[in-house]
């Protein structure tokens, strides 16, 4: 048994398989570089990064009994997760999740997380079970949610005491799962974490910048939004206003793993009692020292 969490994070957890070359890409491009396999997941990249910042995370995720699964059991223990709480399939393999990023961004991406989707809601039986809460006494500390969840699952999410208590941090997996988290949009203990072409899938409108996708957001009913827009203006916005921060300015070197990287440092840094605009800018310089490689994977 590790220690009790003092964060959940909730979602995929798998083998993030990536391609990388230093040159631009297009589709049909053949190019030498570098093939990696890292533990990945919006789940497990966010729990990553808190980890790194000294706090405690449990993932709540699904992971087969697969030599794949049992290889990543280990890796998540040595990075100081808590996997006690994982739900162990014995007929669902362990997901994966495969990219190929060129020195123009991200190049294309397949995320198999069909296990996570098939699992449903027995990934969350210890928030109901008394290991974690109960529905007489939910959890009352913060939860980092992922998109990766079927939207049937966060539509009952949305709805459900468990979470009544919870600061839920919620981010979709990718902009094809964006509208996903429709039915979470209007939870008043929620911040959500977009870029702006998700923000865009929300609104159902094509949007300017982060500032406008923020209040735009809000209009549509959100408590709090983050909004980044890779190296353009962040925005922050809830009913206290709209707070703004310019990302630094960094070589690229990688993109994957970057706005869960943005959203777990955000999340420590509000957790040690930063304010908006520090909060907001310390995530940014992490984020940005993320994409630059000075921060290992």
């Amino acid at each position: 048994m590790t220690a009790h969490p003092d964060i959940l994070c909730i979602g995929s957890v798998l083998w993030d398989i990536i391609g990388r070359a230093p040159v631009h890409m297009r589709a049909g491009s053949d190019v030498p570089g570098r093939i990696t396999r890292l533990p990945g997941g919006v789940a497990m990249n966010i729990a990553m990064t808190l980890a790194r910042f000294g706090m405690r995370p449990a993932i709540l995720t699904t992971i087969g009994r697969d030599p794949e699964g049992d290889e990543l059991i280990l890796a998540c223990r040595r990075l100081g997760l808590n996997s006690d709480h994982v739900y162990r399939s014995d007929d669902l393999p362990t997901d994966r999740y495969m990219a190929v990023e060129g020195a123009n961004g991200l190049i294309a991406a397949i995320a198999d997380a069909h296990s996570l989707e098939a699992a449903g809601d027995k990934i969350l039986r210890a928030l109901g079970n008394g290991a974690l809460g109960s529905a007489k006494a939910p959890w009352p500390g913060p939860i980092a949610l992922d998109g990766n969840l079927t939207q049937g699952l966060l539509a009952d999410i949305a709805l459900s005491p468990l979470f009544a208590k919870a600061d839920l941090r919620i981010a979709p997996a990718s902009p094809g799962k964006a509208e996903r988290l429709l039915p979470l949009l209007p939870v008043r203990n929620a911040t959500i974490y977009v870029n702006l072409e998700e923000a865009g899938l929300l609104c159902q409108r094509e949007l300017a910048s982060a500032p406008v996708a923020a209040e735009a957001l809000l209009e549509r009913g959100a408590a709090r939004v983050l909004v980044t827009d890779g190296g353009r203006t962040t925005a922050d916005g809830s009913a206290g206003g709209i707070v703004t921060a310019e990302p630094p300015k960094v070589l690229v070197t990688r993109i994957t793993g970057a706005g869960d990287t943005f959203m777990a440092a955000h999340i420590v840094a509000e957790t040690r009692g930063a304010d908006r605009a520090t909060a907001l800018q310390a995530a940014l310089e992490t984020a940005a020292h993320y994409v630059s490689g000075d921060i290992g994977a």
